[in-house]
C-alpha cells in the first residue's frame, strides 16, 4: 500500500477518465503519475485497486496503454479511437454466475496484470452507454483534465470551480476592466 498522496488536482471522477487524469499541466508543464511503480502505487490505492492489483512494471505498461486508448476516444472519432480500446478490452471479459444472493457478474482477465487498465475501458463503455455528452474536456486554457459532468443541467465546464472556473471569471473581469 503506498503512503503517498496522490498529487492530482482532479480526483474521484470515473475511473476510465480518473486514469486520463494522471496526466495534467502544473505551471504548463505537463506531471504524469504513471512515470513509475510509486505513482502507480498511488493510483491504484486512490481508486480501491491496491489491494487486487501490484503496482508492478506489466501493470503500469498496460494502464499507459489504455490511457492512450482511452485519449484517443474521447479526443479522435470513435472510428479511430475503436481499435485502440477493443486492444485493451480482448485481455479480458464478464463472466455472468448465479451466486446464492442471486445474478452476479464478474471481470475475468487473460493476465492480472491487465486488471486495472481492463476496467478503466470498460468503464469508458459504461460511461457511453449511461450519457456521453456529459464525457467532458476541462475548458480551461491549458487544463488537460475530464471529468464525467453529474451537474443538473449538464453545463459543468471546468474540472474545478476553485481553479479553472475562477481563473477564467477572473480573466473576464480583467478583460472587461481594461475595456472601461
Amino acid at each position: 500500500m503506498s503512503t503517498a498522496r496522490d498529487p492530482r488536482p482532479l480526483t474521484g471522477e470515473p475511473l476510465a477518465l480518473d486514469l486520463l487524469n494522471t496526466r495534467w499541466n502544473r505551471e504548463g508543464v505537463t506531471q504524469d503519475l504513471l512515470d513509475g511503480p510509486e505513482g502507480l502505487a498511488v493510483w491504484l490505492e486512490s481508486n480501491g485497486l491496491a489491494g487486487r492489483h501490484r503496482a508492478d512494471e506489466p501493470v503500469l505498461r498496460h494502464l499507459r496503454e489504455a490511457r492512450e486508448a482511452l485519449a484517443a476516444a474521447v479526443h479522435t472519432s470513435p472510428r479511430q479511437a475503436a481499435p485502440l480500446v477493443d486492444a485493451v478490452l480482448a485481455h479480458g471479459r464478464i463472466r455472468a454466475r448465479l451466486t446464492a444472493d442471486g445474478p452476479a457478474e464478474e471481470a475475468e482477465f487473460t493476465d492480472p496484470a491487465w486488471g486495472p487498465a481492463w476496467l478503466a475501458a470498460r468503464n469508458y463503455l459504461e460511461l457511453l452507454e449511461r450519457a456521453p455528452e456529459r464525457i467532458r474536456a476541462c475548458a480551461g486554457g491549458g487544463c488537460v483534465l475530464h471529468f464525467f459532468d453529474t451537474s443538473r443541467n449538464g453545463t459543468r465546464r471546468w474540472c474545478s470551480m476553485a481553479a479553472c472556473g475562477n481563473r477564467a471569471k477572473a480573466s473576464r473581469h480583467y478583460a472587461r476592466s481594461k475595456e472601461g
